[in-house]
């Protein structure tokens, strides 16, 4: 079966077309779709055959993957991390944007492919495709970038070059233009502290 080549435009998504992308999502469907930062592959968080599906594409030992979730906004967030009034505050003047958070996990983060996670990737993208997407769903969506860690290759950006690549592994790409090739600036709150574990698009110094 090959994916569907989705266009939504970036700024104002056509509900209908968001809800065949919800609807692929709570049928197991893995997903392609524009972010602030570069284009991500993402599944709903509970469904553990998707997230199988995400591993396999990735070539990642499925005991290893660290998760990181696709919120709505800082009230979604407090569901499935635990954060502390200073985190909070960072976050709320950092998010939405290029940022993801490493924070404690809560427990209603899912145990997927029976692994207990200790802490979680939150992020909240500053761009509408994904954020309504989340809205609609009712619950975060797991995402992973498909950038490559180790070069900056171009169907990383053109959705087009990322159809033709994925046409067979995911169900949608969304094509919402063409994407930026810089990851989101990691930040490791875990301990209380705001370590820089991966530098990218956001600079965390400003709201620190």
């Amino acid at each position: 079966m090959s994916a569907k080549l989705l266009e939504i435009h970036p700024d104002n998504p056509d509900l209908r077309k968001i809800l065949l992308v919800v609807d692929a999502l709570r049928n197991g469907g893995v997903v392609i779709y524009p972010t602030d930062t570069v284009y991500g592959l993402g599944c709903d968080i509970h469904n553990q055959r998707a997230v199988e599906r995400i591993c396999q594409i990735k070539q990642i030992n499925p005991k290893k993957i660290n998760l990181s979730f696709i919120c709505y906004d800082l009230s979604h967030i407090s569901e499935y991390a635990k954060v502390d009034t200073t985190t909070f505050k960072v976050m709320k003047k950092a998010l939405p944007g290029p940022f993801t958070f490493i924070l404690p996990a809560s427990g209603k983060v899912p145990r997927i492919l029976d692994t207990k996670k200790k802490n979680v990737g939150i992020r909240i993208p500053d761009h509408a495709i994904p954020r309504t997407i989340v809205k609609e769903l009712g619950n975060p969506i797991i995402t992973t970038s498909i950038r490559d860690e180790d070069e900056v290759i171009e169907y990383s950006t053109d959705p087009g070059l990322i159809y033709d690549k994925y046409i067979h592994l995911v169900d949608i790409v969304i094509d919402g233009g063409y994407g930026n090739n810089v990851a989101s600036t990691i930040v490791d709150c875990s301990n209380g502290e705001f370590e820089v574990v991966r530098e990218g698009l956001g600079d965390i110094t400003q709201f620190v």
